[in-house]
């Protein structure tokens, strides 16, 4: 009979057997799989240093580009606009750098910026109430005489703002650069709204507009209803001006914003889309690309993004020193795709 020291000395022979093994198998392979561990941390340190000094000479050569183009401004962009008036119409979150700069090369070019009209988040509130509000409120700005196209609520209150701040400066529309009180005070009931501000009371009237877009594009799981409507109103900016630029940051141009948007559509409604203003060079090619627009009627999407056909106009636009835009194209140019914001009946 089998008792139980049998079985205990048994379970101890297979236990040091599996011990025996373990050991003898470790260390017959323990010499050539820390060797290809060690191959492999040296590889993966190897690539991270080049991937490193790669990153940092792509800094380097942008800083030096930017650096050429800051200083290239004033050669590139004198007189390009000169003589005409622009206005800023900025969206919520609308980056500072992009606002700043592009004011200085459009100042650069000649051009007057006549003021900025920020819009507020409530203009895009696709809430019932809002639009409602938003619809009552358009109702009672629009002048006596005046009729507003057919369109959503968003899209007749864009028609009355662009009316308000824009002018194809053509027969029987206001002239560049007037005030009046009906433009005045369609500005300040939106405002008194909450559906945009002003950079001061009464902005003279421009016929180049410039939108900037948010800093961020909206998250994806977003509606997108700030696109959307930036848009809309930026296709109303463009039938009452000129020109019109829908510009902003390389982060904010991403998928999702309102210059996706534009460049994915079918029809793009004459709008130029520049999606690296926050840089000296993308700033330059917001002045460029109002500069085709009006003398051209050549309408481009550029930049460095997704959807970029070029980074800028081609050939570069370079105006005689002491010839304006409007004098080049023999006059005031009227857009070929533009139509008054609002007819009087």
């Amino acid at each position: 009979m089998i008792d139980f020291r049998y079985h205990l000395v048994s379970i101890v022979a297979v236990f040091l057997a599996l011990a025996v093994g373990v050991v003898l198998g470790s260390a017959t392979l323990n010499g050539p799989i820390t060797k290809e561990l060690r191959k492999s941390v040296v590889a993966l340190r190897h690539e991270e240093n080049n991937q490193i000094s790669a990153n940092q000479s792509l800094r380097h050569q942008n800083k030096s580009d930017q650096q050429f183009a800051q200083a290239a401004e004033p050669v590139l962009l004198n007189h390009l606009l000169a003589g005409e008036r622009v206005v800023l119409v900025k969206a919520p979150g609308a980056p500072g750098d992009v606002t700043n700069g592009v004011t200085q090369a459009l100042t650069q070019a000649g051009a007057k910026v006549t003021g900025q009209v920020n819009i507020q988040a409530m203009f895009f509130d696709p809430k019932s109430a809002t639009r409602a509000a938003l619809s009552l409120l358009t109702q009672r700005l629009t002048p006596s005489g005046v009729s507003l196209r057919s369109g959503t609520v968003q899209s007749q209150a864009a028609q009355l703002i662009a009316s308000a701040i824009l002018t194809q400066d053509g027969i029987g529309q206001p002239v560049a650069g007037s005030q009046d009180s009906a433009g005045a005070a369609i500005l300040s009931g939106f405002a008194s709204g909450g559906f945009l501000s002003v950079s001061a009371p009464s902005i003279v009237r421009a016929t180049l507009a410039v939108v900037i877009i948010p800093a961020s594009p909206p998250a994806a799981n977003d509606s997108s209803q700030t696109s959307q409507g930036l848009v809309t109103l930026s296709k109303q900016l463009n039938g009452a001006a000129q020109a019109t630029v829908v510009t902003g940051s390389m982060n904010g141009s991403g998928p999702g914003s309102a210059i996706e948007l534009i460049r994915s559509a079918s029809n793009a409604g004459g709008l130029s889309t520049v999606d690296n203003a926050d840089t000296a060079s993308g700033q330059i090619v917001v002045a460029q690309a109002l500069y085709e627009l009006l003398v051209k009627a050549k309408p481009g999407s550029y930049g460095t993004g997704s959807g970029a056909s070029a980074v800028g106009p081609s050939p570069m636009p370079t105006p005689s020193p002491s010839v304006s835009p409007a004098s080049t194209a023999g006059g005031a140019t009227a857009h070929p795709s533009a139509s008054p914001s609002a007819s009087r009946s």
